[in-house]
This record gives C-alpha cells, structure tokens and sequence, in this order.
C-alpha cells in the first residue's frame, strides 16, 4: 500500500483547507490512519486519528474543534478538514497507517506506532 497526501497549500488565517490521503496498491480492506505535522525544527506531532471504519476519531486539544478527520472507504480516502487555521499550524502534514493494521480504534498517537508514511504536503498560514 502507498499513501499520497495532498491538498496543501497557503492560506490566510481564520481560512480553511481539506487535505486528502489517497491509498494504492493493496487495499482490499481499509485500516486505521492518522494525520502528523512537523514544522521547521520541531518534531513530527499526531493531529488526528479514525478508526478503519470511521466510527472512532481522535484529536489533540490543539486542533480538538477546529479539525475534522474523516474517510470515503469506497474511494480509499481519508481526509482532514482544517478550519480557523492559525500561523503556527503551518507545517508539512503527513498521513500514515500503523503497524497494528487491524487495531479498531482511533487514539494512536505517537509516531513510532506508524510504520507507512504518505510523503507530506506543504501547510501555509500567513498572519
């Protein structure tokens, strides 16, 4: 399975964007997937997660209300909604798929619980 993140770009704040995550290759079922950021010298940090089915999702509280992940099974999609986006959400945004493909949840939030990583997609917000 390959993931390709897109939907990136530069915004003002207090403006939105819908990210995608789009699956190939082997994806004859769907699995749990998480949304990650990094900006510029700071770490790789969990913004969101959903469950295979979509039925579970989970956020940080620095997005919690703001954020919104989601999934279209039938197109191998996941995606993250980001509204009142602020400077400091500026980063590049990964999607990614744990090692534990059939965990039924949600709340996996730390990078070292991925083991497939989309290849990033630039995220803007001027002042």
């Amino acid at each position: 399975v390959q993931l390709q993140a897109s939907g990136g770009g530069l915004v003002q704040a207090g403006g939105s964007l819908r990210l995608s995550c789009a699956a190939s290759g082997r994806t004859s079922r769907s699995y749990p997937t998480g949304w990650f950021r990094q900006a510029p010298g700071k770490g790789r940090e969990f913004v969101a997660g959903i469950s295979w089915s979509g039925s579970s999702t989970s956020y940080p509280d620095s997005v919690n209300g703001r954020f919104t992940i989601s999934r279209d099974n039938a197109k191998n999609t996941v995606y993250l909604q980001m509204n009142s986006l602020k400077p400091e959400d500026t980063a590049v945004y990964y999607c990614a798929v744990p090692a534990s493909r059939y965990y039924n949840g949600a709340d996996l939030p730390r990078v070292y619980e991925y083991d497939l990583w989309g290849q990033g997609t630039q995220v803007t917000v001027s002042s």
